[in-house]
């Protein structure tokens, strides 16, 4: 099954949806079941130009008994926070080692003069 999508602003876009089932797989690889999410699109704020429109959606997550609320520009960057987020879920990244004192000194004995 997929994750349960709700909009009171029209829906998500083609991109979105096209993308989406990419976010389910690596969902199931990190063992969530998509299933048990709901995805809400709403109006971050009223419009302060009337002929625009808002410029910010709240995208409202809800798994289980948890939920998180993010604000962003539209869904594309809304789905690559979520995408990341789903990723993240096995532990923190592994930070880069910087190099030893030996390893060091022999790259600038290596280096030509």
């Amino acid at each position: 099954m997929s994750i349960i999508l709700q909009s009171t602003v029209g829906g998500f876009s083609a991109q979105f949806m096209r993308k989406l089932p990419l976010v389910e797989r690596a969902m199931r690889e990190h063992g969530l079941d998509p299933a048990e999410f709901v995805i809400s699109k709403d109006y971050a704020s009223t419009a302060t130009i009337p002929i625009m429109g808002p410029f910010f959606f709240n995208y409202s997550v809800y798994f289980g008994e948890e939920t998180f609320t993010v604000t962003e520009p539209n869904d594309m960057v809304f789905l690559d926070y979520f995408f990341k987020r789903v990723l993240a879920a096995d532990g923190p990244p592994e930070l880069p080692r910087r190099p030893g004192l030996m390893q060091r000194f022999f790259g600038w004995m290596s280096e030509a003069v």
